[in-house]
């Protein structure tokens, strides 16, 4: 081809399609052109670095590698120049003069079958380079390939008729491409907007981009380093400016993986949780890139929405470049990003409760509601996230806090049940009579204290086959306890109880003589199928029209000196009788949380103080 001679190629019809479906359908955000072209560019000098390893007479070998863009507002042009492998004349024609050239018939063809959505094909066809039209009406490629006695040659198309080749004077080796900006995308020639999109998809790109002549990617990707090459202040200035952290990272997770997918990955935990502090229900903060090219900073589906707190980057090179954010919620490869990183990320978190439990428990007052949400939300994981869980217990003392596991290891033989109780606080929990027989007993029961640990535990259900019963509830097996002291018969039992039953009418379900309770005369107990006092709250916080009606198991302690007096006095004095037995309810509401209205409760105690006082 001589230096006069201009081979010019007309687009067939199917190519002009597709070209069309490129600009107008296939990229929802032109901003990201200059990612492609910049990845592209970075994609071709890592190829020179493996040639200069591998080959001789390579064209200005060891020329520094980078890539440089320059503006000319005026002229409303755009140019980025690489210093990669470059392109002969064969490649220009097979690379850019036919898109997809190994199956653009087979892409419209799968295009038809998916009913005209391009969406499940990005990323399956090399046009990539073709976004530049989406910014532009005019393009030129100069290109000198590596190999010695390579032509130097231009490439220009308008992206809709067809393009020319042309050979021209000395060039460099890699590529130039001159976008001539179109109406609409005029500030693409502005430094500050370009400046913006580098920052933004191509920061951590390999090799140095010059802006006008200054680089703008001065951060280093620490994720693909090994842990052993970064220090203390490179994370913590990686985490403030990358991450944009606004405290210390508490914990970081900093990993490689190659299977089931390749995976690098820098995971910070936060040291402060902005949703405690007023600032509403945040948005994911690990971003998603491709060898080192990002493809969403706030990647749907990445991660499962409980740990939205956390802060990072990870990396695939498994990951189309291309896909959407309309795909990638239904990707098998962001599917398996997620399952792979949340478990790497529970297991972080349970290697470092172990390794500082006083870190820990400051970490997770701030974050707990974090990790109750995932048990309550996310199945696959919720049983590694109940390992993370603390709480305090009838054998902690106050303050202090343990786990499920420290839990499960201090179980007697015998028992089969794991025993909690949900309340406001420790001291609320035993001011009331259900811990006392389980103390009595030595079982140990766990305090929950949160608004939302009763659909924590209604969600996990059971730890270490071991099944969680509130001791709230009715059904408790207990063993019996040797104690001192008169009691009531047998008989003396069922009669009270007869007694109570009938007098307290459909107030209770049912009256009986039990061995939970030690120091208090009566229990109310909730049916396994009843609503506990803190949903009730909930419900009648959300509904004011919301109506229960509370409906107990009483059980009384044949033990108690109140319980062995009413037995005395149902038939010596009836009037008053009555009056404690209804009395004995009310307490035992009370100290359930279940009692309403209390009008009734004050008069009937009135009334019992003047009997009392003669």
């Amino acid at each position: 081809m001589s230096e006069t001679t201009t081979e010019k190629h007309v687009f067939q019809a199917e190519i002009q399609q597709l070209l069309d479906l490129v600009v107008h359908s296939l990229y929802t955000d032109k901003d990201i052109f200059l990612r492609e072209l910049i990845s592209n560019a970075s994609d071709s000098m890592e190829k020179v670095r493996h040639l200069e390893g591998t080959e001789k007479n390579i064209k200005d070998a060891g020329d520094e590698l980078n890539i440089t863009l320059e503006l000319d507002k005026e002229a409303k042009t755009l140019t980025l120049t690489d210093r990669g492998v470059g392109m002969t004349h064969d490649e220009l024609v097979e690379n850019l003069g036919t898109i997809a050239h190994s199956g653009t018939k087979a892409f419209l063809e799968q295009l038809k079958e998916t009913g005209g959505s391009p969406a499940g094909l990005i990323g399956q066809f090399g046009v990539g380079f073709y976004s530049a039209f989406m910014v532009a009406d005019k393009v030129e490629v100069f290109s000198r390939s590596w190999k010695e006695g390579g032509q130097n040659l231009r490439w220009e198309s308008d992206g809709k008729t067809g393009y020319e080749i042309e050979e021209v004077g000395e060039l460099p080796r890699g590529a130039k491409i001159v976008l001539h900006l179109n109406e609409a995308s005029a500030d693409f020639a502005e430094e500050y907007k370009v400046k913006t999109l580098i920052e933004r998809y191509s920061n951590f790109v390999g090799f140095p981009i010059l802006l006008e002549g200054n680089r703008v990617n001065e951060v280093e990707a620490l994720w693909l380093k090994n842990k052993s090459e970064v220090s203390e202040e490179e994370y913590k200035a990686f985490y403030q400016f990358a991450c944009k952290g606004f405290d210390e990272p508490s914990y970081r997770l900093h990993f490689a993986a190659d299977a089931p997918i390749t995976i690098n990955a820098l995971i910070f935990a936060p040291g402060e949780n902005p949703e405690k502090s007023g600032f509403g229900k945040v948005d994911g903060g690990v971003a998603l890139y491709c060898k080192k090219v990002l493809i969403d900073p706030e990647p749907k589906g990445l991660l499962p929405e409980w740990l939205r707190f956390v802060k990072g980057v990870v990396d695939s090179a498994d990951l189309p470049l291309n896909i959407s954010r309309e795909t990638m919620q239904d990707s098998a490869l962001v599917q398996k990003l997620n399952s792979v990183i949340s478990k790497r990320i529970i297991k972080m978190f349970e290697k470092e409760a172990t390794a500082d439990p006083a870190k820990y428990r400051t970490f997770y007052g701030k974050f707990e509601r974090f990790f109750k949400e995932g048990i309550a939300t996310d199945f696959a994981n919720k049983d590694a996230l109940a390992k993370l869980l603390r709480f305090e217990t009838s054998m902690t003392e106050a303050g202090e806090v343990c786990s499920l596991t420290d839990y499960v290891g201090r179980m007697k033989d015998s028992q089969e049940t794991i025993y909690y109780l949900v309340g406001q606080s420790r001291d609320q929990i035993e001011s009331g009579p259900y811990v006392e027989a389980f103390k009595a007993r030595g079982l140990e029961v766990i305090y929950f204290t949160d608004a939302v640990d009763e659909y924590v535990v209604d969600s996990l259900g059971e730890f270490g086959g071991k099944k969680l019963t509130s001791i709230r509830h009715a059904g408790a097996d207990l063993e019996d306890l040797d104690t001192e002291g008169e009691t009531l018969s047998d008989e003396e039992v069922s009669a009270v109880c007869e007694f109570l039953k009938e007098e307290l009418g459909d107030g209770v379900t049912q009256v009986s003589g039990g061995k939970r309770l030690v120091d208090s005369p009566v229990i109310a107990l909730v049916p396994q199928d009843g609503m506990s006092p803190q949903v009730r709250q909930m419900m009648k916080a959300m509904d004011e029209n919301f109506k229960d009606e509370v409906k107990v198991e009483l059980e009384i302690n044949p033990r108690h000196a109140l319980i062995r007096k009413l037995s005395e006095s149902r038939e010596s004095n009836p009037e008053v009788a009555k009056l404690v037995a209804s009395q004995l309810l009310d307490n035992a509401l009370i100290s359930a949380g279940l009692l309403d209205d209390a009008r009734e409760t004050i008069l009937r105690m009135n009334s019992l103080m003047e009997k009392a006082m003669g």
